[in-house]
């Protein structure tokens, strides 16, 4: 089986890179392979197609393969709210109490999370008309976007950027940008318009049911023993990543664990519909069972 994420070399679908190398799907009876699929609106048509079986990455991801959310269905929670960072140059006079007065800068962000970007802003009371949002230069190819947008930032290409914990660590840590917007923790009510999730088709939950339940049953144990040992998340960075962000992981990680948590809230639902009708992405009014697979959340309620 094929779980494809569009950022291997981050913290944002962690849970889900633990559960394939820590072995845990392994011991579900699942043989998963990872793949970098970049970015996640491709990943959401090839979840469409059937090139692939389970897909981590933006929630509100499916949507660009299809306005209806189609045949996709949500299985799992990786970790609550949306997961990005605003990070500027340093020497840009503008704070979290000051974002309102963004304008006439380049914003680096990936296709599918730029949604959310923009809607905050907007939230913000920023004109998007007065800011450049686009992708970053040299994220096209497996590569890892945050950390090549913390390198943009550094080398001027751009003068801010919309990503993963990662890549805001090692801009703020050498010293290239400062962080200006944590959405998970300070975005207010834009944390609750998308979350890292766990997703599959309709077609695997209907030819596999058994598959389907055994992946959230891993993922919830690589929840599990993230939070009950930290270190386990520098063996796996260890293994996939570079130096330095296998260094940085755990403590990324650490930071996170409140939020970790398979459920899928109808508040969290209702606010991904909103969140998706907002930006465009559809024009249907969207029930919980629309996105959200109802068969497995007996498995999350008994954890």
């Amino acid at each position: 089986m094929r779980l494809a994420i569009p950022d291997l070399v981050s913290n944002s679908y962690f849970p889900a890179i633990a559960a394939v190398e820590l072995g845990y799907l392994r011991d579900e009876g699942l043989d998963v392979e990872l793949e970098l699929m970049f970015p996640v609106t491709d990943a959401a048509i090839a979840l469409r197609d059937g090139e692939i079986d389970f897909l981590a990455g933006c929630a509100h991801a499916p949507f660009y393969a299809d306005p209806t959310y189609g045949d996709a269905r949500l299985l799992a929670s990786l970790a609550r709210n949306m997961y990005w960072f605003l990070v500027v140059r340093p020497d840009l006079d503008i704070t979290r109490r000051t974002l309102g007065n963004l304008r006439d800068i380049r914003i680096g962000a990936a296709p599918g999370p730029d949604l959310g970007l923009r809607r905050l802003l907007e939230t913000e009371g920023v004109d998007l008309a007065d800011v450049t949002i686009a992708p970053v230069p040299g994220t096209a190819g497996n590569v890892s976007f945050g950390v090549t947008a913390a390198q943009a930032l550094r080398d001027g290409k751009i003068d801010a950027f919309w990503a993963n914990g990662m890549g805001a660590e090692v801009a703020v840590r050498t010293g290239a940008g400062k962080m200006i917007v944590d959405a998970r923790r300070d975005g207010a009510d834009a944390a609750l318009f998308t979350f890292p999730a766990l997703m599959t088709s309709g077609r695997m939950i209907r030819e596999q049911p058994d598959a389907t339940a055994a992946a959230v049953r891993g993922i919830m144990r690589a929840q599990r023993e993230l939070r009950r040992d930290t270190s386990l998340a520098t063996k796996v960075g260890s293994a996939l990543f570079p130096a330095m962000e296998a260094g940085l992981i755990a403590g990324l990680i650490e930071r996170d664990l409140d939020y970790y948590g398979p459920a899928i809230s109808e508040k969290a639902a209702e606010g991904l519909a909103a969140f998706a009708k907002a930006g465009g992405l559809t024009d249907r009014e969207l029930a919980y069972t629309d996105m959200v697979e109802s068969s497995v959340r007996g498995l999350w309620e008994s954890r």
